[in-house]
Order: structure tokens, then sequence, then C-alpha cells
């Protein structure tokens, strides 16, 4: 008789602490019951595994993959390195302030040039200054501008159709500029109705756009840009909502490098600056040389605007500049190549990454979460970088991405992580500040059973849990 009551006070604890158990309660709810999950959480000072559920799992990132690459950069070129731009001439300056020969722009890589994001957004009139104070009031040639310092394949092949276009999916040039984006505008009628294009800003000659929009009774953008780079013909599929008198949709500019030119040959008539030719795209002669050096914020500022707004755009410049160190020309391949290399060194489970871009648009990115708390722990306690690399996370309940994570909450402030999301994708990555230890997480979940918000919700759950 004491044997049949003893037994089920013995089990008991035993099934209470299963069930309380925060990654069982993850797992197992039927949220996320067929979904591909890889999670790790360890204390950062101790090493010590807390929490974990198919840690060496590859799962797709989203733009968690920033991390890697900005942290890459970092380690490589430091936090006060600056892209550089140059204005170059060949031919000679004769006396009465004629340039015979061309000016040249040459790109190096600089996502900032008139970015609205950061940096100097109306850099072209210290231009024209800098060309006049080189002596320099009529050009006999034309303006050119050099992007060769990346590879002409400027799109990712492992980006999708739905993407390309699209302002957060930009062709990487050599020659970066306003953000590599166009707004056009348009005004919307009743639903069911085609919405009338009424500007493009900046205007674009030549562009021309195939128009399948509709007015619907949605409340947000949900239209598409499709087209390939350098190409003016564009078209734009999805919906925006009836009867706006201004909507704006972004879409990527075709050709920035042809487009700066234009600007610049127009700032220069402007100021009285005679050109005779207008501006073409082309490489730089070996015999030209350098009259101005215009240069970018410091790394640190961009890493922080691509990690805080989790800018792709930015994120893609440094994955491809990150191969320059080593090779003249960027390219994806190469800076693949280089991520691989420095980390192997440093005794990361290379075997746990399968990386295609920079800023994790790609579908076939693949990441564990025990490469990304190894990445986050080098970075914290190793990195002499560590502090600009922290300081660039957005943080729960403030600032970047993570603004209303977890807010009101036990936990508002105290998260510092990297947020991804594209179709079917939820991930975050970083460190808990708790008042006695940090711990370090890597939460990855795709194909789930529910909207991206649900998910969300339920990772809150678990990181509230885990940080009693």
């Amino acid at each position: 008789m004491q044997f049949k009551i003893i037994l089920p006070l013995l089990i008991f604890p035993f099934l209470v602490l299963s069930a309380t158990n925060p990654v069982d309660t993850f797992v197992q709810n039927p949220l996320l019951e067929n979904a591909n999950i890889s999670l790790l959480v360890k204390d950062l000072k101790t090493n010590e595994t807390l929490y974990q559920y198919r840690p060496t799992n590859l799962i797709t990132p989203a733009s968690t993959m920033k991390l890697l690459t900005t942290a890459t950069i970092l380690e490589l070129f430091g936090p006060e390195f600056r892209f550089e731009t140059r204005l170059e001439i060949d031919g000679t300056i004769c006396k009465d302030s004629t340039l015979n020969g061309n000016l040249y722009i040459r790109g190096g890589g600089d996502p900032t040039l008139g970015s609205e994001k950061l940096g100097e957004k109306d850099l072209l009139p210290r231009w024209v200054q800098a060309i006049k104070q080189a002596g320099i009031n009529k050009i006999t040639g034309r303006i050119m501008a050099d992007e060769s310092i990346f590879e002409d394949q400027v799109l990712n092949p492992k980006w999708t159709w739905e993407d390309i276009g699209n302002y957060y999916a930009p062709g990487i040039h050599g020659i970066s500029y306003m953000d590599n984006t166009y707004r056009m505008v348009f005004r919307s009628g009743q639903i069911g109705t085609t919405p009338e294009i009424l500007r493009v800003e900046p205007e674009i000659p030549g562009l021309e756009v195939d128009n399948h929009l509709l007015s619907t009774s949605t409340d947000h953008d949900k239209a598409y840009f499709y087209g390939a780079p350098y190409s003016l013909d564009r078209s734009v599929y999805g919906e925006i909502p009836a009867n706006k008198a201004e909507f704006t949709v972004k879409g990527d500019i075709p050709n920035p490098a042809l487009l700066l030119a234009r600007h610049l040959h127009k700032k220069l008539s402007e100021s009285g600056v005679k050109i005779n030719d207008f501006a073409v795209v082309r490489p730089i002669p070996a015999n030209s040389k350098h009259i101005y050096r215009y240069y970018s914020p410091a790394l640190k500022d961009i890493i922080s605007e691509t990690n805080l707004k989790s800018n792709n755009h930015f994120a893609e410049y440094l994955f491809k500049y990150i191969s320059t160190k080593n090779n003249s020309i960027g390219s994806t391949n190469a800076s693949i190549s280089a991520i691989r290399k420095h980390w192997k060194a440093l005794g990361l489970p290379m075997d746990q990454l399968n990386q295609y871009d920079g800023c994790g648009l790609s579908p076939c990115d693949a990441v564990s979460a025990t490469f990304f708390v190894e990445l986050l722990t080098y970075m914290r306690t190793k990195s002499q970088n560590a502090e600009y690399f922290y300081k660039s996370l957005p943080v729960s309940g403030g600032r970047g991405t993570l603004s209303t994570l977890l807010q009101n909450t036990p936990l508002e402030g105290k998260v510092h992580a990297k947020s991804g999301t594209i179709e079917n994708v939820k991930c975050y990555a970083g460190y808990i500040e708790l008042q006695d230890r940090t711990l370090v997480f890597s939460i990855m979940v795709n194909h789930s059973n529910g909207s991206s918000h649900e998910v969300v919700k339920e990772m809150e759950k678990f990181l509230l849990q885990i940080a009693h």
C-alpha cells in the first residue's frame, strides 16, 4: 500500500520538470511541431551549454547572416577603415584651365555615396569644388565612371526573381549611388483600377515601366518590381492602397554608375564648367592621375547601420568588398572563400555554414545555431573589435529591428541581437544581459505552421523563461 502511494510522489517531480523545460515547451508547441529548428544557449563566461535543440542542424538564417558579414569585414579591415572614391583625369590641364582629356570616377565599392542612410547625401557640390580647385573649368572629353573594382555579375544568382529589381535586392555595382534606389510615385484610384505613375525620383532617363499594379483594400505596399541590371525595362506587379493621392514604391536603380556620372555632368555644367560630351561608363586608363579622394564614413558606422536597420544594400557591399583585401576584384565567390578561410583558422565549425550572399536574402543560405554561438562568443570575448560589433546590434524594446521585441517585459533593453526574416524563416542570434551573467544564443525556425508574428511570440516566451 505504501509503495503505491510513494511511487507517484517520486515520479511527479520528474514529470513537472520535464513539462516545464523551456526547450520542450518551445519545440512541442503545435505551431512549431513540424518546423525545422536549431537552438543553442550558452553561458558566455563559462561556455556551459544551458539549452539546446538540434544545435548543429543547418537552417536558413535570413538576415542573421549579416552577423557573419559585419564581423568578418570588421576583423579584416578595422573599425576606422573608410572606402575611397577617386576623381581622376587623363590628358593635360592647359593654362586656360582646359582639361584636354577625360574626367573619371573610380569606384571604390563605397555603399554610402549619396546615401540617405549614412554619410553625405549631397556630395556633388564638393566634387565640383575639387575639380575647379584642380584648375579645371573646361573638359574636352567626357565624364566616365569606372565600377571595375567589383565583378560584372552585379546580382547574386541565388536570389529569387521575386526580389530582384526591388530596393532591398539591388545590383551590387562597383559604384553605388543614392542607395541604388529610386522611388516611383503613384496615384491610386478606386479598388480594381490601375494606379497612375506620377513621377520617378530621381529621374532615370529612358526608364520604361510595364504597369500591372492594382488598387486594392490593402493598407500597405504589396508591389514588386521586376527587371534585370542595366536594363531600363521594368515591370511592376502587386497591390497598393486604393484612393491615395500619392503612394511611393521603391525599386533598384538599373545603372547607378551612369546615373552618378550624369548628375556630376549636370552639376559641373550648372557651375560653369564646360563639357563637350556626355557621361559614359568605361574602364580607366593606366596613365590617369587622381585629383581628389572622397572618403566614406568609418566602417564602424557603416556596420552599425547594416545591423541596426538590417540594410541589405550595405551588407552586400561589405560582403563583396571583403575579397578585395587579397584580390584585385571583389566577387561573390572570392568573398565566400575569404570568409571561410578566416573563420576556419579561428576554429569555427565550417561544415555548419553554407553561405551564398552577405545579407541573408538567399533561401539557399544555411547556418547552424552552434556556428552563430561560436561566432558571437569569439566576437565578444576574443576580438579586438568587440565593442564596435556589440554596439552595432539592435536592442530589445529599444533600437533597430528589435524595437518591439520583448517590449514592456523584464528583458526590455537586455537582448542585443540580430533578427532574420524572410518567407517561412524567423531567427534571432545575440546576447542576453542578465544581472549575474551574459547568455549567448541562437534560435532559428524555418517552416512553422503559423505566421512570423506568432513564431516571434513563442520565441519571446522562450527567452523570458530561460532568463529566470
